[in-house]
């Protein structure tokens, strides 16, 4: 089933509390551990800092981005499939292939995505679309790839799936952002930017991208964070270790309940989350 363009505009039921009608753009992917539930306490620190260029170093699903709705922002994530499909879509993404919920169909599309990265033509039009389907299709909207760089996520179980082939609103809204694929030391950031960070939970999830993201990760990020002279936002799942070290870097730590964690095994257990902060101002 297709949509109409009005679907990448959620409905009023969908909205979290807090988030107003104009920054109700849809997140064109599922994405495990999207923070759509976040904006609400988001927000308000963003609004004090509008002006400021925002930098997001692992923009994922894009749920921060296109709730706050920055009118100057750098975007990079380390999966070069998913800044491909948002390039492609400031581009004017089309898409031609078949989209439907059909399992045969599902793994066809797999097998010609993973020969498109073997190929070396993963950045293309018909990767990005074939990633959107993929995205759309496979258990619990998981990116999971294995040592080879192959995505192996399987087939997933719904009553029905819901897909776009009209990315014009979103184009719209994205154009003038920056997007990058590179490692956190190649971000370019300016002192005054205002970062927002949401690294993988600190849980034993490799597989995002064929490197994974290990614990030298998340403390070479947050030290990277703690470095940056303008404001800090910072989310992760509020393990001890976490806390510890987001502490020790002189954040301030506020404790939220998260609404659930999807792990490598599709866990959905509710996951205690902390969100750190760090020259925000008064």
């Amino acid at each position: 089933m297709n949509t109409s363009p009005r679907r990448l505009v959620r409905d009023e039921a969908d909205r979290p509390a807090g988030e107003t009608p104009e920054l109700s753009i849809k997140p064109p992917l599922k994405w495990a551990g999207g923070k759509r539930w976040l904006l609400p306490h988001l927000n308000p620190i963003w609004q004090r800092h509008k002006q400021r260029t925002y930098v997001e170093p692992f923009c994922g699903g894009l749920a921060a981005a296109l709730g706050l709705r920055p009118g100057s922002a750098r975007l990079n994530d380390i999966n070069p499939h998913l800044i491909n499909f948002y390039r492609q879509i400031q581009g004017g993404l089309e898409i031609s292939i078949e989209m439907r919920y059909d399992e045969s169909l599902f793994y066809s599309h797999r097998q010609r995505f993973n020969r498109l990265i073997k190929e070396n033509n993963h950045q293309t039009s018909e990767a990005a679309q074939l990633f959107y389907y993929l995205n759309r299709t496979c258990f619990n909207g998981l990116c999971r790839f294995n040592q080879r760089g192959e995505f192996n996520v399987p087939f997933g179980t719904y009553k029905s799936v819901t897909y776009n082939r009209d990315f014009s609103l979103l184009r719209k809204t994205i154009a003038h952002w920056q997007f990058s694929n590179c490692d956190l030391a190649g971000i370019d950031l300016n002192e005054e930017d205002f970062v927002y960070a949401d690294p993988p939970y600190d849980v034993e999830f490799r597989s995002y991208s064929a490197g994974g993201f290990s614990w030298a990760d998340q403390v070479r990020t947050a030290e990277w964070l703690a470095a940056h002279r303008g404001p800090v936002v910072l989310s992760n799942q509020a393990t001890p270790r976490i806390v510890t070290l987001y502490q020790k870097l002189g954040f301030k730590l506020n404790y939220l309940a998260g609404p659930r964690r999807i792990s490598c095994t599709g866990d959905r257990t509710a996951a205690r989350e902390v969100l750190a902060v760090k020259g925000i101002g008064a």
